[in-house]
């Protein structure tokens, strides 16, 4: 077998009723939920359950509960699985990473994501920022969509996530990334399409949020974990917490690089990828990144117990 890697989500992959089945059949998962009701000093899990999926969009509340999803699974089967060689997480899902790798302690973490969203949210009004993802197209077009975006309103718009071969997603003003969309769309661009997000993640605007969090994540006590983290901002791994710090504090107003950290995990020799949480999105982009490189790879994800089955089940 080759090297192992766990992948963490992030933001964009929460929905209503996340979690339920695993907490339903995994004492461990269900005690993950407790224990992140009380670090936060409420409750956290019936968002997650109930909703309403407004309340669950709310910043604050999507990035602790995409945390803990991805803790519950962890606790529930991550003794069961294949060892990770490298941990990495999508922006927040870093924290994830950190926390399944012994890192981070989970009701820490916990709090600072949520500090994190309450940062995010804050640093620019609901309105001003959007984001989009243009598919299809190159760095080099979507940098020049951008750029004319810039031109033409006198406003930021810059690529914020690589996420893969084709699949960017950039951010910043409003009325920027509406320009640099029109601009890719005279390109050629195939698709283009505006995300539902209440803020422009990983763009210069979020330097405020990246201000604030300095000393929160000063204070954050980390240590060194038991496997590398590839980090988002770099694409390296890393383990000394100093670096580590650095990485989540780069990484709120930097782009995600994760066709990059992914090239960086292929290199390094996995070939079996679990991306633990919500959602099958990472998964899906190794397999693309995988094929398009000619390497044979796993790729599962592993939300709840008809995910683990699967699994075992095809082993």
């Amino acid at each position: 077998m080759g090297k192992v890697a766990w992948l963490f989500p992030g933001q964009g992959s929460q929905a209503v009723g996340m979690g339920r089945a695993l907490a339903q059949a995994v004492p461990q998962a269900a005690g993950v939920l407790q224990e992140a009701d009380e670090a936060l000093g409420f409750a956290i899990s019936t968002v997650m359950a109930d909703g309403p999926e407004e309340t669950l969009k709310l910043t604050e509340h999507t990035q602790p509960a995409i945390l803990a999803h991805s803790t519950m699974v962890v606790r529930a089967y991550g003794e069961r699985l294949p060892a990770p060689d490298f941990v990495a997480g999508h922006s927040l899902g870093e924290y994830s990473a950190l926390v399944a790798a012994g890192s981070l302690a989970f009701p820490e973490a916990l709090r600072t994501v949520r500090e994190r969203g309450r940062a995010m949210q804050s640093a620019v009004p609901v309105g001003v920022g959007a984001m989009a993802a243009l598919i299809g197209m190159s760095l080099e077009e979507v940098e020049a969509s951008c750029a004319e975006g810039a031109e033409k309103t006198g406003k930021v718009v810059v690529p914020a996530n690589f996420n893969g071969p084709g699949q960017i997603v950039i951010a910043g003003h409003a009325e920027a990334v509406d320009a640099a969309l029109e601009a890719a769309k005279a390109r050629g661009g195939r698709r283009a399409l505006k995300l539902p997000v209440s803020a422009p993640f990983h763009s210069p605007l979020m330097a405020p949020a990246q201000a604030r969090m300095a000393p929160v994540l000063g204070a954050l006590d980390i240590r060194a974990p038991r496997c590398p983290l590839v980090n988002n901002v770099d694409a390296e791994a890393v383990s000394d917490p100093a670096a580590l710090r650095d990485g989540l504090l780069r990484q709120i107003p930097g782009a995600v690089r994760w066709e990059a950290l992914t090239d960086r995990l292929l290199e390094a020799g996995v070939t079996h990828f679990f991306e633990l949480g919500p959602g099958k999105v990472l998964a899906g982009l190794a397999k693309r990144q995988a094929k398009e490189r000619a390497l044979e790879i796993e790729a599962i994800s592993i939300g709840g117990p008809e995910d683990f089955a699967g699994f075992e089940g095809g082993r």
